[in-house]
């Protein structure tokens, strides 16, 4: 199940009171252009999409939201070898793997049953509780393959 902004909103909220922490304008700002993205993207690129909208915005401020989106279980850390974290929603709780462009970055969300299977087999073949999985898998796309 996805949740919505109002939702989403209602759970930053109760962390950042949990924190002593309060909403300020430019982190529901934040979190609000945050939650538009279409794509995985750095703290930089946020910071770029966010400081068109509001001039006074600064770096540090992005950093230390998206930890505390991170922190709230709202956004999810991602690192795909490439020298910075990137973000994503992790608003709707539904497990995905990515496949990765090793020269143009792009990636892509998939959920193969296969490998789900594959995995949980592996789990309890050594007798492992499976709490949390990642999978990153490393190529070239189709369009930096064709030059």
């Amino acid at each position: 199940m996805t949740l919505n902004q109002k939702d989403i909103y209602g759970i930053f909220t109760k962390y950042l009171s949990e924190q002593n922490l309060r909403m300020t304008t430019q982190r529901e700002l934040i979190l609000k252009t945050f939650c538009k993205q279409k794509k995985h993207v750095t703290a930089e690129q946020l910071y770029e999409i966010l400081k068109k909208i509001d001039p006074t915005i600064g770096h540090a401020t992005v950093y230390r939201t998206m930890k505390l989106l991170t922190e709230a279980g709202i956004a999810r850390e991602l690192n795909f070898g490439e020298g910075s974290v990137r973000y994503e929603p992790d608003t709707a709780k539904e497990h995905h793997d990515h496949l990765v462009c090793v020269k143009c970055g792009e990636n892509i969300e998939f959920l193969d049953e296969e490998i789900e299977t594959l995995q949980n087999r592996i789990v309890n073949k050594y007798g492992y509780k499976l709490v949390d999985h990642s999978l990153n898998l490393y190529g070239i796309c189709p369009k930096c393959q064709k030059g």
